[in-house]
């Protein structure tokens, strides 16, 4: 009897598992039962009349785009770093282009807005300003990621590249306005564009700051013992940094003006205006960021023109010395000569008459290069 009671008790825990409904949405992501999930799915499910759909098959991809052919509505499936293999049955299931696909999964991409038959693939940059106590010649100040969205008829994908981007509360704050839900994907889409784009303006203004912190150390009178030419690995370290936010921004301008003038059967008329306020703070944006490159640049090239002068002002400080030297040098050679026949090479008081003209020709010199400024 303890025979069959020890082995009831090892069969009976693997045997558990199985008859518990899953807690999360990873518990439905068993590619043995569905070959579009994957375990980059970060979340799935269905939006019907402006709500989300609570049911278990919503939790696949496969399960989700079942139940809005049945039922209605548009499906969000959000992934995160898929591979090749874990997007290859989303691909199919939806009829993705590859070519997209291939963009999606290897990212890198230039921030675009493209058209595959009834599907709108948008790429978008995100940027997450780095803090950081002092700006240094090697301090990271942009981090950027990405955000690919595919946009159809009835469903959303979004694969979504780097630690920063994440999507988690745009889904949560969409779920509480179900009015914009009902739009169906595109206003998604909008959702996602605008999150971004306000992360852009919240950046714009911290890198704002830094900037100006740089514009105030360079234009600062410099403390002791310190160089101009220090400041000019911080002004170049900043403009590569804002070169990656350009980057960014500058690219996405063209799509957003897209989707917010030219009509789109994807897109609904009502979401389409909400776009055109989107492209104006992307502009406003752009603005910003091409102004900090060019203060930048003039703030580098006020920094080198420091560093120049006070080159200039030390040759100065050099040469006026070397001048001054040169005199007793000059006169000393003359008299270090071996000649029997110099002036007042035998007079008494000859050697303190020298000294006392050299140095009243030192003094002299001297006198005249610091009232001129360069001593």
């Amino acid at each position: 009897m303890s025979m069959i009671r020890d082995l009831r008790a090892a069969v009976r825990p693997s045997l558990r598992p199985s008859l518990r409904k899953p807690s999360t949405a990873y518990a439905a992501y068993d590619s043995t039962r569905d070959p579009s999930a994957s375990s980059a799915v970060v979340d799935c499910a269905v939006y019907r009349d402006g709500g989300r759909v609570d049911d278990l098959t919503c939790l696949t991809p496969r399960g989700a785009m079942r139940e809005v052919r049945e039922g209605g509505g548009f499906a969000w499936i959000g992934l995160h770093e898929p591979t090749e293999a874990e997007f290859a049955g989303i691909a199919a299931e939806f009829g993705l282009h590859p070519l997209a696909v291939e963009d999606a999964v290897h990212a890198h991409q230039r921030p675009k807005l493209e058209r595959y038959d009834d599907t709108l693939f948008t790429v978008f940059k995100t940027i997450h300003y780095v803090e950081h106590t002092e700006l240094t010649a090697t301090s990271e100040v942009v981090e950027t990621g990405e955000v690919m969205c595919f946009t159809g008829p009835d469903f959303v994908i979004t694969v979504r590249h780097g630690g920063q981007g994440s999507l988690r509360n745009l889904r949560h704050r969409l779920q509480g306005e179900p009015e914009l839900l009902r739009k169906g994907p595109s206003a998604v889409l909008h959702a996602i564009a605008d999150h971004v784009v306000d992360g852009y303006i919240a950046v714009a203004d911290a890198v704002e700051l830094d900037i100006d912190q740089i514009e105030i150390d360079v234009f600062s009178p410099p403390a002791k013992g310190s160089t101009r030419g220090a400041d000019t690995g911080r002004i170049y370290q900043l403009k590569r940094e804002v070169l990656e936010f350009k980057r960014a921004v500058s690219p996405l301008l063209r799509p957003m003006q897209l989707l917010s003038e030219r009509p789109m059967r994807l897109v609904d008329p009502d979401i389409q205006k909400y776009f055109r306020d989107v492209a104006d703070h992307l502009a406003r944006v752009q603005e910003q960021v091409v102004g900090f490159d060019e203060l930048l640049n003039s703030i580098l090239q006020a920094n080198l023109a420091q560093a120049t002068v006070a080159q200039n002002e030390d040759m100065r400080k050099i040469t006026s010395w070397a001048a001054i030297v040169a005199v007793p040098t000059a006169v000393c050679g003359v008299y270090g000569m071996n000649f029997d026949h110099m002036p007042e090479l035998h007079w008494k008081y000859g050697y303190p008459m020298v000294l006392l003209g050299i140095t009243a020709i030192c003094f002299t010199i001297h006198r005249t290069l610091k009232r001129n400024g360069w001593l």
